[in-house]
């Protein structure tokens, strides 16, 4: 169909990059233009197709995921990347939120899941299980040391603590909410205020705290201090 999402499918395991296609090929609104096995030729194929959407492996030869996800979202040759992972690939995951993903997504999601997060992407919102969101982010900042860490100090820096109070109290509100992985509809349920009322929002967090998407937002809200590792609770 004319109006179908299209994605790039980039992982270096052929098997990986069939079942992906397989999967999201199955679906009436989403097409498969391409496929990568590394870095380099994503950024290539990216160029080459201009998809709406980036399906990225993290670990990978020649080029990483990471490297691959800045240059294609600097170059603006996609809409948005959607990184997909395991969960032990941490430090990739958090270097490729920082190079502008727009969220993520474990390898054994089922096709269900990976069509919604697709969707979801591409219309700029995110799915992402609230869950790995905190875990993932209260065990690396909790444990990281140096400057931009929230896991040892009670105050943020005086740049990122400028930044926060450069922020309206519904902005932080929706600050909050993007830390918790919240959905713009979730969002907008609990804030008692219209989708649209909440797009505007989120514009104006990622434009005051420099993030290139949600995920990047609610990263920089635990990195600014803004919310502690701890403060979401377990589940």
């Amino acid at each position: 169909m004319s109006d179908a999402v299209t994605v790039l499918v980039v992982d270096d395991q052929s098997i990986v990059r069939a079942g992906l296609r397989t999967m999201l090929d199955a679906e009436p609104d989403i097409t498969v233009v391409g496929e990568a096995q590394n870095g380099r030729e994503a950024i290539a194929e990216a160029a080459r197709h201009r998809p709406d959407l980036v399906l990225m492996d993290v670990r990978m030869p020649e080029l990483d995921g990471v490297q691959a996800t800045r240059a294609i979202l600097d170059a603006g040759t996609a809409g948005a990347v959607l990184i997909i992972t395991t969960f032990d690939d941490e430090e990739y995951l958090l270097g490729s939120v920082r190079a502008g993903a727009s969220g993520f997504l474990l390898k054994d999601a089922g096709p269900d899941l990976l069509a919604a997060a697709v969707r979801a992407a591409t219309r700029g919102d995110s799915l992402i299980d609230p869950a790995m969101t905190r875990a993932l982010l209260q065990h690396r900042l909790s444990t990281a040391a140096g400057p931009g860490s929230a896991g040892t100090s009670d105050e943020p820096g005086d740049a990122l603590g400028a930044v926060i109070a450069s922020l309206s109290g519904r902005e932080r509100e929706v600050l909050a909410a993007l830390a918790r992985g919240l959905s713009n509809a979730e969002i907008a349920a609990e804030l008692f205020v219209s989708d649209a009322t909440v797009k505007t929002h989120i514009s104006n967090v990622l434009l005051k705290t420099g993030a290139r998407s949600r995920v990047q937002a609610a990263v920089f809200a635990y990195e600014s201090g803004f919310v502690r590792p701890g403060w979401l609770g377990g589940e």
